[in-house]
């Protein structure tokens, strides 16, 4: 898994790779998008370069990021650590589902 901090913005940034079945669906993206609303932290997504706002539901269902596939997150903000251990527990926890 990829990490890095960028001294000048505070950017934090993490590979995270997509291991429920169903991939990031609508109900996954709503569990995304909820997680990203409980921090003072901008979020953004990225996958095969298209970058979206890791605060909308559309826009992450329009990665198509599918099981295997890996996204890229990006925090910044106040609560960007805080934000992205949570997203990390997140995707990392199959978004609640199974498998």
């Amino acid at each position: 898994m990829k990490s890095s901090v960028a001294s000048l913005d505070q950017s934090i940034v993490r590979d995270l790779p997509i291991c429920n079945k169903r991939g990031l669906h609508a109900r996954a993206s709503a569990k995304f998008v909820q997680t990203v609303a409980a921090y003072d932290a901008e979020i953004s997504v990225e996958r095969d370069g298209l970058v979206v706002d890791g605060g909308s539901i559309l826009d992450l269902m329009m990665l198509a990021a599918a099981d295997g596939a890996v996204i890229t997150v990006s925090a910044t903000g106040p609560q960007a650590a805080e934000a992205m251990e949570a997203l990390e527990a997140l995707v990392a926890g199959r978004f609640g589902e199974e498998a």
